[in-house]
């Protein structure tokens, strides 16, 4: 991924910082800013820094910001021309990549647009996933990965 191509094409100035949060997204989708934070916190990026960039890249088109439902933290991805939706477990918190079935958003329609021109349309699946649905109602659930990095956002 050329990141400096990408900053520019958007109209945003080109930092040593900008480039980090970027590649550090695009190696791990579906981060919250704390995660990228840790990250790239080698290179003495402080976290409000993180979350300027976060804004700065979901504002410009090149990330989007994911809000999931029951969730404290924003999750991001660099996927933003990708018309999908998610699927999220709600025992483990995994969460999964849904195709959005028309491809081109919005690919929903509402009965009444109020006069607004639809932008998108934007879907979370709750589901429970596989594993956690064969497990015992009285198991101790061991937190996934995903769940690890949820909760430890």
């Amino acid at each position: 991924m050329d990141t400096s191509a990408i900053l520019r094409g958007a109209g945003l100035r080109v930092t040593v910082q900008r480039i980090a949060v970027l590649q550090a997204l695009a190696l791990a989708p579906h981060t919250s800013a704390d995660r990228i934070h840790t990250a790239v916190s080698g290179g003495g990026i402080a976290l409000p820094t993180v979350h300027a960039i976060l804004g700065d890249l979901a504002s410009a088109g090149i990330i989007r910001r994911v809000s999931l439902p029951d969730a404290d933290r924003a999750l991001f991805e660099v996927e933003p021309d990708d018309n999908h939706h998610h699927m999220q477990c709600v025992r483990c918190g995994r969460l999964e990549v849904v195709s959005c079935t028309v491809g081109a958003a919005p690919c929903l329609h509402p009965a009444e647009d109020h006069g607004m021109r639809l932008l998108e349309a934007s879907v979370t699946y709750r589901a429970i996933c596989r594993e956690c649905d064969s497990a015992p109602a009285d198991a101790p659930r061991i937190p996934t990965k995903e769940q690890e990095r949820i909760s430890n956002d």
